[in-house]
């Protein structure tokens, strides 16, 4: 075999190569003497056989290769395909398979034997889609008897935190068991929220409502001030209040009787204090109050995160409750005025124990509202430090 010769037989395939090694060996064979023939003729099977096993097993090692190849390649494509999806996948859940992955829950309450019962267009239309929760004391059970009433025949699921830790003397009402319950003492509203609210389990629902106890609503139907809300874009809102009944401490908040919805107020004032058609920001417009807001799901989401959990009054966040309006807070923030409630402005986080007969019982409602002005300027300086390291964060309202 000339060097040329060589060359080009190291390009052909393993299989060919074998074919051409035992045509030579054969060669050599027939140019042998006769005396040679006899044992050619021995090993002549022998070496037909490891020829045809020859060709047979490359053949099936080179499949294996290229198909070997072929999965490695499709896997490196994938892993790049796929890199974005893990990325955005929640901390805990990459070592799941996708679909196995449940990333919300709701409140709904299921039953301890029986099959579930399947979602069906009926049932999904009668389906709880938008939820109300309240911190209660039982000392304003009867104004929590009329709300809770009222939601409940809307369809609404109820969740009621209870700040004085009573929940036995609740059992009178047919709506008890109802009703979801969550019972510690002394902690407000906000506190509840950012323990039991959390954006992925209330998914499920369209508007939260986050409301004190200490409101009427004679003259509030829940299911229209969700259909009033969603034709006018609101994603925070509240109902007006009543002004002849209620304490108002804002006068955005009041009632105006000629509109259904309103988004901004005009009153006259020097030194930047006036509100007028050119003001973009609270207490003018885009702000509601902290006792009655109503929130979307994308809204509530935005509001959980700025809700700090050691600062549990929530003093400061109506005024920043505009960035998280998806979008213009002069325009996605408003009060219902065509809904609308009495605020009776009832004292109770702190108030006296009305058992409690001991000489050495203290009211503490000065110290709630001392704590609450102190979390309001904790609360500033967390915000303006916050806006200050945040390279990121543009302001969307500057």
């Amino acid at each position: 075999m000339t060097p040329h010769t060589r060359v080009g037989y190291c390009f052909l395939p393993s299989f060919v190569q074998s074919i051409i090694v035992c045509a030579r060996y054969e060669e050599i064979l027939d140019s042998d003497s006769k005396t040679k023939r006899s044992c050619f003729w021995g090993i002549v099977p022998v070496v037909s056989l490891f020829c045809v096993v020859l060709i047979f097993s490359t053949s099936f090692f080179a499949q294996r290769y290229n198909e070997k190849l072929l999965r490695w390649r499709m896997g490196i494509k994938k892993l790049e395909d796929d890199s974005c999806k893990n990325q955005c996948r929640a901390g805990g859940s990459r070592a799941l398979p996708k679909g196995i992955i449940s990333n919300t829950s709701d409140l709904e309450m299921r039953h301890l034997w029986g099959l579930p019962v399947t979602k069906t267009i009926d049932n999904k239309e009668k389906a709880s889609t938008n939820l109300f929760a309240m911190a209660v004391g039982i000392k304003q059970k009867d104004l929590v008897n009329e709300m809770v009433k009222k939601f409940l025949a809307s369809n609404f699921v109820v969740m009621l935190f209870h700040y004085d830790g009573i929940v036995d003397e609740w059992n009178d009402f047919e709506w008890n068991k109802r009703v979801i319950h969550v019972a510690v003492a002394n902690q407000t509203k906000w506190w509840f929220a950012k323990r039991f609210l959390h954006p992925d389990i209330v998914a499920e629902y369209g508007y939260i409502f986050l409301w004190d106890e200490d409101l009427g609503v004679e003259h509030f139907h829940p299911n229209r001030y969700v259909s009033i809300i969603k034709s006018e874009g609101l994603e925070i809102s509240q109902p007006a209040l009543d002004t002849e009944k209620s304490e108002v401490h804002h006068q955005i908040t009041a009632r105006g009787r000629r509109s259904i919805v309103h988004r901004r107020i005009y009153k006259p004032g020097g030194r930047g204090k006036g509100c007028d058609k050119s003001s973009t920001g609270p207490p003018c417009t885009g702000w509601v109050e902290m006792m009655a807001p109503v929130f979307s799901r994308d809204a509530w989401r935005c509001v959980w995160y700025m809700i700090q959990n050691d600062l549990i009054h929530a003093w400061g966040l109506d005024m920043q409750l505009g960035y998280c309006a998806q979008g213009d807070r002069t325009k996605n923030v408003g009060v219902v005025d065509a809904e609308y409630i009495v605020h009776y402005g009832h004292p109770t986080l702190g108030g006296l124990d009305v058992h409690e007969v001991s000489s050495r019982s203290k009211d503490h409602r000065v110290d709630v509202r001392r704590l609450s002005y102190h979390e309001l300027q904790v609360f500033r300086k967390r915000w303006q430090k916050a806006v200050e390291e945040d390279e990121c964060w543009v302001d969307p309202f500057q």
